[in-house]
């Protein structure tokens, strides 16, 4: 399994109704991509100094289910919508799982 990680820091004329927009759009996305075994993403609570704005994070059974959701209409759809013009800076990264990872 494969965990996806994505960080963002947001353009300056961000708003806050862009960020809930976008939650919501990941969200419902997410529910119709089959690869995606969990997802969630939002706002950095930013429970410690500095870091990114917003943070996504899905696990995939293996880089082909990376590939779909990465590809799929629906993403590229949210992309084009809101990513797009919301980006600053983007960072990802993509971690193997174990069984047991969460133990």
């Amino acid at each position: 399994m494969i965990l996806h990680i994505a960080s963002f820091r947001w353009k300056d004329d961000v708003t806050e109704a862009d960020v809930s927009g976008l939650t919501d759009a990941l969200r419902e996305m997410a529910k119709g991509i089959p690869e995606i075994k969990s997802y969630t993403a939002g706002p950095n609570l930013h429970l410690r100094p500095a870091g990114a704005d917003y943070g996504v994070a899905a696990i995939l059974d293996d880089a082909a289910g990376l590939d779909s959701y990465l590809d799929h209409p629906d993403h590229l759809a949210v992309y084009e919508k809101f990513l797009s013009r919301m980006i600053s800076e983007r960072s990802a990264a993509q971690l193997p799982l174990t069984e047991g990872a969460f133990a």
